[in-house]
């Protein structure tokens, strides 16, 4: 297990293949899905994960889990991929068991993984994506450094999109 990087509570790490059934606590449960995607089957599940697993990503770009550092208990995972519809822009993403909601720790997340995206990658920008309805991760994005962009339509779904660029140094 790799360590990506670290927050003062969480520790983000790569998948490996004990963690089947703990990627599936998310993928097979209708309310962490809600504003992502379709409930996945165990087998979905499974091969969505051997598909990360097998995956090579661009510096600051992957797959996560996340789990508690002073336990090691899984508690969800974080994202740094493409937006499937428009591959040429990266996207952040999250997600968390119910147990763990409510503890800040998407702000504290995401506020971590702009940081690494932007030490790791050469990109200047990136985007946070959540159904309009999904006031919770829009309020979070905006914690974590994040602007309003734009909203659209997705097929039937509308999209609030935010943007996140790299600090100015001088």
């Amino acid at each position: 297990m790799q360590t990506i990087f670290e927050t003062a509570r969480l520790r983000v790490r790569s998948f490996t293949a004990d963690d089947h059934d703990k990627l599936y606590l998310l993928h097979g449960n209708a309310g962490v899905m809600r504003y992502i995607r379709p409930v996945k089957t165990k087998a979905e599940s499974d091969a969505m994960l051997n598909e990360v697993l097998a995956a090579t990503y661009p510096p600051g770009q992957g797959r996560w889990a996340v789990e508690e550092k002073g336990t090691g208990i899984f508690v969800g995972n974080f994202v740094l991929v493409p937006i499937p519809s428009e591959p040429d822009k990266i996207q952040l993403g999250y997600s968390f068991t119910p147990a763990n909601w409510g503890k800040g720790y998407a702000t504290e997340l995401s506020e971590a993984g702009l940081a690494y995206f932007f030490h790791e990658s050469q990109l200047s920008e990136i985007y946070g994506v959540t159904e309009t309805p999904n006031i919770a991760s829009q309020k979070v994005l905006l914690k974590a450094g994040f602007a309003f962009h734009e909203r659209k339509l997705e097929g039937e779904k509308e999209l609030t999109i935010f943007i996140a660029r790299r600090p100015v140094t001088f």
